[in-house]
Formats: structure tokens, C-alpha cells, sequence
């Protein structure tokens, strides 16, 4: 059965990178949503007056790959404790944040960020956020698959190839090469 999860993580080059090596997840989307601009642009978005986040759209097999996996994989790749900001990057489209869209989706991921919080794992407060979907807006055609066709360029090759080298070696089993 295919699910869909929207997560907003920082750069949604670095998120999409990452859960797209995961066995089970199908797609995974780059776009806008949480905001009130309508049909919003990367310009837009990049201004933070939007209120719009960069978030990805994640497609995925339930029977290959459980929800508590891609938050497990959400929570341990980004910095959830910093608000409105992941790294040299700031401003409201890059919070941490969760998008639901239905009373077991909300629950689900009220879940994750309990078990995130309670974990031990993150010296200071995690400030995710817990947000009704309203309208999703892909973003750009070039951001698609960006880091895959853009591993060269210097954001990619500082922030995006460390932080995907640290998930493959955490994340092993997950990987759709691993079995």
C-alpha cells in the first residue's frame, strides 16, 4: 500500500537526497507548503515572508518500509532543536516540521516527536512542528533529483555529501542497495 509523508527538514536538496536512498520509498518530491503565498516560487520562498517551508513529499511502500523508520531517519538527519534554522541556513522555510493530513497521520507524528524528545538523543529541546497540510506546491523542476545532478557543486559537496555519507553508514540496513 503506498503512503505519503511531507517533511520539512532544512534544504529540501539535503532531506531529498537522503530519503531517497531508502528501500520502500517510492518518490520523493521537493516543494512548498505551510504558507499563505499561493503558487509560491523558490524567489518567493528564499525571502521568508512566505511562510511557506521547504519540504519533501515522500511516496513510499508500506509493506517494504514502516512511517516509524522515516521518522527515525527524519529526526537523526536534521537538527530539529533549532528553530527556523538547519545549519547556515535561516529563516522559517527551513523549521523542522512535520505536515499531517489526517486524525492517524497527526497521531503518528505526535508520536515521533515524543519519542524524539524523550530519547536522550539532543542536548537542547526538539521544536519540530506539528502542521495541518493544506496545499502542497511542487517546487521548480530543477530541483528535482538536484543533489544527483548536481553532486559537484559546492553546496552539495560540503554540506549535502557529509551529511548523506553519516546517514548511509547509520542507516545501512534501510538503504535500497542493502539486503
Amino acid at each position: 500500500m503506498m503512503s505519503e509523508l511531507i517533511l520539512g527538514g532544512g534544504c529540501f536538496w539535503c532531506t531529498e537526497a537522503v530519503f531517497s536512498e531508502i528501500k520502500g520509498v517510492i518518490s520523493v518530491l521537493p516543494g512548498y507548503t505551510g504558507g499563505n503565498t499561493l503558487n509560491p516560487t523558490y524567489a518567493d520562498i528564499c525571502t521568508g515572508s512566505t511562510g511557506h517551508a521547504e519540504v519533501i513529499k515522500i511516496t513510499y511502500d508500506e509493506n517494504i518500509l514502516n512511517i516509524v523508520d522515516l521518522f527515525v531517519v527524519f529526526f537523526s538527519t536534521h537538527n530539529p532543536t533549532t528553530l527556523n534554522r538547519q545549519g547556515g541556513d535561516v529563516g522559517t522555510q527551513y523549521r523542522s516540521v512535520i505536515f499531517y493530513d489526517s486524525p492517524m497521520s497527526k497521531e503518528q507524528s505526535e508520536m515521533a516527536i515524543h519519542a524524539a524528545t524523550s530519547s536522550g538523543e539532543f542536548p537542547d529541546p526538539v521544536v519540530t512542528s506539528l502542521e495541518k497540510l493544506s496545499v502542497f506546491y511542487p517546487a521548480e523542476n530543477y530541483h528535482e533529483d538536484y543533489y544527483a545532478k548536481n553532486s559537484n557543486a559546492s553546496y552539495c559537496s560540503f554540506v549535502i555529501t557529509p551529511k548523506l555519507e553519516k546517514f548511509k553508514l547509520k542507516f545501512a540496513s534501510l538503504l535500497k542497495d542493502a539486503d
